[in-house]
């Protein structure tokens, strides 16, 4: 009778185990959906610049394997899709991928082709996010949005939030306005990307780089000096954060070094460059898969580290079922 029990209970709690297994499995991989508030301040960092898009692959000391995947498949929805793939599945699915990333057809992915395949990815998800956030404004779903559809959608009717918000809003039509190509009052899809991400698009630049000096330059000569910079945000704060904002300032945006920004460099300081940043994702997959070191990666190294690259179902899941059966081995 206590043996039944017993089982019984150890039934129950590998029911209630595996319950958890499943749902940590579900929620192992949070891939980030930007509010609309997010996306109409495109995410702007404290200093005006735009956060890079890998600004959430190494966060707090922790890797973030999303990145990477929506990295590889260009998509939040598909790589959400993947984490709930069997990992037999995702490697399936990822050597199809990997025939049209092999643009040589050798067999082998190049850095060149990984890094060609990641910018093609970074342009696919900012498209993915455009067209999301284009739905939510759509209010009378005719496919383009109106500058009120966006206001009401953005920021609402209260007037007390929209005169907080006031000099956000004035950026935003001017932002509006210039994404507006043909100039009818409408953003169709494609205006809709430039206004969603006027820092991904070389015809709004001019507008970015009007915007960062109406902001931060107040003696009007066209340059952006380090007390500029520095503007508001240098209130209350100690030695040590001045220290490195200026060391930022010198070695990150004075390129010349002539203790000014010129326009080339406030468009630097302002606008992420997505190829560095896909350098560098297809360097870290590099690392990571590349078991022979012959500087290329095999389809068979590739779908080895097939985790590294897209996500399945939680791959220690396994190895907890097997010591559960342990457990009930020794009971």
């Amino acid at each position: 009778m206590v043996k039944l029990k017993l089982r019984q209970l150890l039934i129950v709690g590998i029911c209630l185990f595996r319950e958890i297994l499943t749902t940590e499995a579900a929620s192992a991989h949070i891939h980030t959906h930007h509010s609309n508030k997010d996306a109409a301040s495109h995410e702007r960092t404290e200093d005006g610049a735009f956060s890079p898009r890998d600004v959430e692959h190494y966060a707090d000391g922790d890797h973030h394997q999303e990145f990477d995947h929506e990295a590889i498949l260009g998509s939040v929805k598909q790589a959400e899709e993947f984490d709930k793939l069997p990992p037999e599945t995702a490697k399936e699915r990822l050597g199809i991928l990997l025939t049209k990333m092999d643009l040589n057809n050798d067999q082998y992915i190049e850095r060149n082709e990984l890094k060609a395949w990641i910018l093609r990815s970074f342009s696919m998800l900012s498209t993915e996010e455009s067209e999301d956030r284009l739905d939510d404004a759509d209010a009378n779903e005719d496919g383009r949005v109106s500058w009120d559809e966006i206001l009401q959608d953005t920021y609402g009717s209260d007037p007390e939030d929209l005169a907080e918000d006031d000099k956000l809003i004035q950026d935003d039509k001017a932002t509006f306005n210039a994404a507006d190509l043909d100039g009818d009052g409408y953003l169709d899809a494609d205006e809709f990307k430039a206004y969603t991400h006027p820092e991904e698009t070389a015809r709004m630049f001019p507008l970015l780089l009007q915007q960062a000096l109406d902001d931060k330059d107040t003696d009007k000569d066209g340059f952006i000096s380090f007390q500029e910079f520095l503007g508001d945000r240098a209130r209350g704060e100690d030695k040590e954060w001045l220290l490195v904002e200026k060391d930022k300032f010198d070695h990150d945006y004075d390129k010349n070094g002539d203790g000014r920004l010129d326009s080339e460099e406030i468009l630097a300081w302002l606008v992420p460059s997505n190829e560095d940043i896909a350098t560098q994702e297809s360097d870290h997959l590099f690392a990571a898969s590349d078991d022979d070191h012959d500087d290329r990666l095999s389809f068979e190294e590739i779908l080895d580290h097939h985790d590294v690259f897209v996500g399945s179902e939680a791959t220690d899941y396994g190895e907890h079922l097997h010591n559960i059966e342990n457990f009930k081995d020794e009971l």
